[in-house]
């Protein structure tokens, strides 16, 4: 062993380099040391030595077996770092590379790709840039991709592509990418962002259970009451107008879902839920939320270099108390017998078959909940901003509704006398999309079209906007203009399963076996939320302090995965004293109908709820 400090007393702290090299050549013909390699060795090894300050070195040190050994480990250690650093480099020669099969997309950089290409603000412009450009000068392009990092993005930007992969091919393109952050806010609990398997799929039944269309056409008492509030709403609260959207879209969403109503537009929950959901959207569209989903290696990274993962744990404590809290409620009164028919009695009864958790159960009202309140609701106030731009659609509008309307509201049953309104809605759908770039599918194999290869796992993107706005598809795209539906009488539903892409409306509900089950409802709810309040009021633009009308911007949207117009100041006037007080009136005569409460007494007739369980075990 070549340790010789065998004293019993303390080795001295410090041997001065200088004596350790005059004692190695005094010593150097008796240790047999010949090269003045060997004097490097020596030299080299004391030095390295964690202990060096505390042994004084041995011939048997320079032994050739010993010698031998201490040269390989050296050797050894010293080059291991450098063939670690090849290996990675080696490992990442091709990432950020567009292989050469892929789908065509701009110019991309060693490691990152396209990731510094993407906006971080409105980047559904440059998706549509970039669709132009590899597209020709006839059509954008219908499929092209991004590089991000160790991902790749398949970009559908035509509405045969979408016709051709999430429709045709959806046996394979109906899973979701791995969005890291999104999850941690939704708990892997979002039925949205749920990959393509049994428990997706045995969610999406009991949705079904009261989105399908039968169930759609029980609601219309619940939406009929709650636009009348709202219309009382816009009366007495003129400047509140957004607020009172919400909470029209939402009660309604409450009531089918939990089986109480949002009476009013100060409720807590109600803005929980709004403020929650902008939220969610923020942190999902971050840049940080793209950079963690494409290098997932840096989610090892500690909290404190994570600010945003730890702000979106905290996101997700407030929105699983929300949810869970609206479930919890409803089960305790579904198990007292005092519940009203709604969504979560079918969400009880497969609890108790499938035995799954509560904070399960939380999300799937959950995500009803935040669905059906928000993308609605951002669709209206679009229209509202809409009518101001473009007054002569609202002349239009009111000519249509006062001549089959008269001195009544307009109901339901006025759907076909009224094709103007009609193709309001279509247009309003269209012009100011939610999900303006849509929710990414993931492919499970590897696939070809076009001569491409769209490999399994790449994220795919319907490009909603790109898309909606296509000049090859709309005359002017960007102008807010119904007319350009004249003759479509396809609901949502019916143009969404159109076998020919090119007669479907709009991508705003997505496709293929992710498309939204809660078009027939979107659609009742936008019918009468747009032609009552232009029978009712005149929209037009406020009147600055400066004294000249404020024109809004109608691409200053909200940043995030999902985007609406931001807040505007309106000009909300009734159209003549006899409007105001009809008004008044249908808002009153409601009361009836409800407790001291506000809330329902008996539930209207023709609701349809189907048990999802019945149906699962027929």
């Amino acid at each position: 062993m070549p340790m010789v400090h065998t004293s019993n007393e303390e080795a001295p702290v410090h041997i001065s380099t200088d004596i350790f090299q005059q004692g190695i050549f005094k010593t150097q013909t008796s240790w047999g040391i010949e090269h003045p390699s060997d004097l490097s060795y020596v030299y080299l090894t004391w030095l390295l030595s964690p202990v060096s300050a505390r042994f004084t070195p041995s011939p048997s040190l320079f032994s050739l077996p010993t010698r031998k050994h201490y040269i390989g480990t050296m050797a050894y250690a010293f080059l291991l770092p450098f063939a670690i650093v090849a290996v990675v480099l080696f490992q990442l020669r091709n990432v950020g590379r567009r292989p050469k099969d892929y789908p065509p997309g701009p110019p991309t950089l060693p490691l990152i790709g396209n990731l510094h290409q993407i906006p971080s603000k409105n980047p559904h412009h440059q998706y549509k840039k970039w669709a132009e450009e590899y597209g020709c000068a006839r059509t954008i392009s219908p499929v092209y991709s991004l590089i991000l990092g160790t991902k790749v993005m398949v970009v559908l930007s035509s509405d045969q592509a979408i016709k051709d992969l999430l429709d045709k091919r959806s046996s394979i393109y109906s899973s979701r990418p791995d969005l890291y952050l999104a999850n941690i806010v939704s708990g892997s609990l979002r039925v949205v962002l749920m990959k393509y398997g049994d428990q997706w799929r045995m969610i999406r039944k009991m949705m079904h259970s009261i989105l399908h269309l039968n169930a759609a056409k029980g609601y219309v008492p619940y939406q009929d009451l709650e636009n009348k509030q709202m219309l009382s709403g816009f009366l007495e609260q003129p400047e509140e107008f957004i607020s009172h959207i919400r909470r029209f879209t939402n009660s309604i969403t409450t009531q089918m879902v939990f089986g109480f109503r949002t009476t009013s537009i100060h409720d807590e929950k109600l803005k929980k839920l709004y403020h929650g959901v902008e939220k969610w959207s923020e942190v999902v569209g971050s840049s940080t939320a793209a950079v963690l989903d494409v290098y997932p290696l840096l989610r090892q990274l500690p909290d404190f270099m994570l600010p945003l993962r730890r702000y979106a744990q905290e996101l997700h404590r407030k929105e699983y108390d929300l949810y869970v809290g609206h479930w919890m409620d409803a089960k305790n009164r579904i198990l007292q017998g005092t519940s009203k028919p709604c969504f979560c009695v079918g969400v009880a009864e497969g609890q108790k078959a499938y035995g799954f958790s509560d904070g399960l159960a939380g999300y799937i009202s959950g995500s009803l909940l935040e669905a059906g309140s928000d993308t609605t609701a951002a669709t209206l106030v679009g229209f509202v901003q809409a009518m101001l731009i473009y007054p002569s659609v609202q002349k239009q509008a009111q000519d249509e509704l006062d001549r089959v309307c008269g001195d009544r509201l307009p109901s339901m049953d006025d759907w076909d006398s009224l094709p103007y309104i009609r193709t309001c809605v279509k247009e309003s759908l269209r012009w100011m999309p939610t999900a303006i770039v849509g929710i990414p599918h993931a492919v499970t194999q590897d696939d070809w079209y076009m001569g491409y290869k769209i490999p399994k796992g790449a994220g795919v993107m319907w490009n909603v906007w790109a898309i909606n706005m296509d000049p090859k598809r709309f005359t002017n795209p960007r102008a807010f203009d119904p007319s350009r539906y004249e003759g479509d009488h396809q609901n949502s539903s019916e143009a969404a399963m159109n076998g020919d892409a090119s007669k479907r409306d709009h991508f705003v509900f997505g496709a293929g076996r992710r498309l939204c089950q809660g078009m027939h409802i979107a659609d009742r709810s936008l019918f009468l939320g747009i032609s009552r309040l232009l029978w009712a009021f005149n929209l037009e633009k406020a009147v600055g302090t400066d004294g000249h009308e404020v024109v809004p911007d109608a691409d200053d949207l909200t940043q995030g995965f999902l985007v609406q117009p931001k807040p505007f100041p309106a000009k909300i006037t009734p159209r003549s004293e006899r409007h105001a007080e009809l008004v008044k009136k249908e808002w009153e005569d409601c009361q009836v109908f409800l407790d001291e409460d506000k809330q329902w007494r008996e539930v209207p007739k023709g609701m349809v709820f189907h048990s999802y369980v019945a149906e699962t075990k027929a």
